[in-house]
């Protein structure tokens, strides 16, 4: 497989495909503010079932994936950069909204991603 465009994309798609544990300290909801030119990123808390599956803490409902759900989020982070964003959430937010090493490491490409879009004027969809 050659060093092209296509041919690493193709390598993300397929790991995007792949199993990952759920973090017990929550996700986030990353999206821009184009106007503000700010990265966003909305933590919801939840909590993992047995099945490895994550719950609302509230209702005990599974959360879908793939379609929207109304949940209330704990906090907005704001940031210019994906660096200033991390900054905010693993070294200024205690106790830290991240507890699994995978899962920060997931964050940092997301939101390198979405200031390159913001940059660029591209269209940024998370992963």
């Amino acid at each position: 497989m050659g060093f092209t465009v296509e041919n690493l994309t193709a390598i993300d798609d397929q790991l995007s495909q792949r199993h990952i544990d759920l973090d017990p300290a929550g996700y986030f909801i990353i999206y821009l503010d184009r106007e503000a030119k700010l990265i966003c990123a909305k933590h919801f808390t939840n909590v993992i079932d047995d099945r490895g599956l994550a719950v609302d803490p509230e209702t005990g409902k599974v959360i879908p994936a793939r379609t929207k759900v109304e949940r209330t989020h704990t906090t907005v982070f704001t940031a210019r950069t994906g660096k200033e964003l991390c900054v905010k959430i693993f070294e200024q937010t205690k106790p830290c909204p991240v507890t699994m090493f995978d899962h920060a490491a997931y964050l940092g490409r997301e939101f390198i991603r979405a200031e390159i879009a913001l940059v660029t004027g591209k269209e940024y969809v998370q992963d």
